[in-house]
């Protein structure tokens, strides 16, 4: 058993937290006990993942989508009112990390894509190592746009949208999981062969055509899901408690 500010601290520590400007709430959304022996992560604090922590008796739910977004509307009703009141009646904590997830050079969601995708860094390009969200690097081996394709649904258990912007083989990739489609231009200008991240807009296929990018859409979810589970483990490895991740399926 751990306390749970000794469980935030440690994170907010590792994570740096302070040093993103987000669109929500770094760190403790809804307080629960102040103990925790289980704790269940799992990509998104929908209702499906609560009611898993409850049956559990968890007592923290750890996301990388938590609650309180920037220009959500305020008021607390219907989902989100059964939402909390399901945390809040069975006294169960939500730590919810967003933009420090995707970024740590260890733990978030960008290396350890690069690790399931057999991706070697080199660096970000939106900022230091660490701190910036649009990584690059490059393939083992060389692909063309089929055996990479079959490589990322493989990996990933999802099949992803390619849209070709060239025929040459892919070796030099960026990346940015979640909604990141519109970094594209950036991967672009800095001369990659493919771009990989979760989601696609309509404006994504031509801009890839006319930039001569290849572009991967993996799914949010799938390119998400292994950040939140190391940070689990991370947490498992430090202090007195049970780690265990809950994967609720999201085809987007």
């Amino acid at each position: 058993m751990s306390a749970r500010q000794e469980l935030v601290a440690a994170i907010e520590s590792e994570l740096q937290c302070g040093d993103f400007k987000d669109y929500t709430l770094n760190g403790l959304q809804v307080e629960g006990r102040d103990t925790v022996v289980r704790v269940m992560s799992g990509v998104t604090a929908n209702q499906a993942l609560l009611d898993e922590a409850v049956a559990w008796k968890a007592d923290l739910v750890l996301v990388h989508h938590g609650y309180f977004w920037k220009n959500e509307p305020v008021a607390v009703t219907g989902m989100k009112r059964r939402r909390l009141a399901t945390l809040m009646k069975h006294d169960i904590n939500l730590l919810a990390y967003h933009l420090p997830l995707d970024a740590h050079a260890t733990l978030g969601n960008n290396v350890q894509l690069a690790k399931r995708l057999d991706l070697t860094p080199s660096g970000c390009l939106d900022g230091a190592l660490g701190r910036g969200l649009l990584w690059h690097g490059n393939i083992s081996s060389s692909m063309d746009h089929a055996a990479f394709a079959a490589h990322v649904e493989r990996q990933l258990g999802r099949e992803p949208l390619v849209i070709a912007g060239h025929a040459r083989p892919i070796k030099r990739v960026a990346w940015c999981t979640g909604g990141a489609q519109d970094m594209l231009p950036l991967a672009a200008e800095a001369g990659v062969d493919a771009f990989i991240s979760g989601e696609i807009s309509e404006r994504t296929t031509h801009m890839a055509r006319e930039m001569g990018v290849t572009y991967v859409a993996a799914g949010h979810h799938a390119t998400e899901r292994d950040g939140v589970s190391a940070l689990g483990d991370w947490l498992a490895s430090r202090f007195d408690i049970t780690h265990r991740f809950v994967d609720i399926d999201n085809p987007a």
